[in-house]
């Protein structure tokens, strides 16, 4: 049976209890075995790490020990999924840029706050993670990410929706989701999920569903191809 770990705690204002129930629900129906713990010391062991097939987690902003960063690395490397969304993946543990690199992103703001009306736009895509999903609308916060070039976005959204000063540089298209490689492992990123209501219906939970799915797959995927942690591994650190 195929074993996740989902994380939850930071910041109350992105229900984070919430959040994780709903993945620990998608994740429990789709025969995982799930464990849900409330604190951070799940990390400290890098072995029992390696043992899981997914990690899920949902801290917005927080501290962390950095060797916890360097054990969740170092498992999703030889091939541990990683998966999450909104502030709990890609606005947690500010001061550890490991983390930032390994997600694919960083965020830095929300211009205009809760309650933005905007469309994601699904990405030109051979991807399944997207299949037959068409555009929608949501109205919760529109995120703006500084984003590594090399995640394969899934979904965008065009921006300024809201004046302010980044208006001048004129419109983007700002990734909403995304996937990537960290060494063995896959990496799944959904920017929705303000609070547990944008991402428990619609459009919006199916992509999650499948993006926990897809990530969890990732070991069994890379060996199948004939892939090696050795392949990646290296001696250099530069965190």
């Amino acid at each position: 049976m195929a074993k996740a770990l989902i994380t939850w705690g930071g910041w109350d204002g992105h229900e984070p209890d919430k959040v994780a129930a709903l993945c620990g629900e998608i994740l429990t129906h789709a025969g995982f075995e799930v464990e849900t713990v409330d604190h951070l010391d799940c990390f400290d062991d890098q072995a029992r790490l390696e043992e899981l097939d997914l990690i899920v987690p949902i801290w917005t902003m927080s501290s962390i020990e950095k060797n916890y960063v360097v054990n969740v690395s170092e498992a999703v490397a030889r091939g541990v999924g990683l998966a999450g969304v909104h502030g709990g993946m890609c606005d947690a543990f500010r001061d550890q840029v490991l983390w930032q690199f390994m997600t694919g992103a960083n965020w830095v703001s929300h211009p205009g706050g809760d309650g933005v009306k905007y469309t994601v736009n699904i990405a030109n895509s051979s991807s399944p993670l997207v299949a037959g999903i068409r555009d929608f609308d949501v109205e919760t916060e529109q995120y703006y990410l500084h984003v590594d070039p090399v995640n394969e976005v899934l979904a965008t959204t065009r921006f300024p929706i809201e004046t302010w000063y980044h208006s001048p540089n004129g419109p983007v298209d700002m990734p909403v989701a995304w996937t990537r490689r960290w060494g063995l492992g896959r990496v799944y990123y959904n920017a929705l999920g303000h609070h547990a209501d944008v991402i428990d219906h619609g459009p919006a939970r199916e992509m999650l569903r499948r993006g926990l799915l897809w990530a969890a797959q990732g070991r069994k995927a890379a060996l199948d191809a004939g892939e090696r942690f050795e392949d990646y591994a290296s001696e250099f650190k530069n965190f």
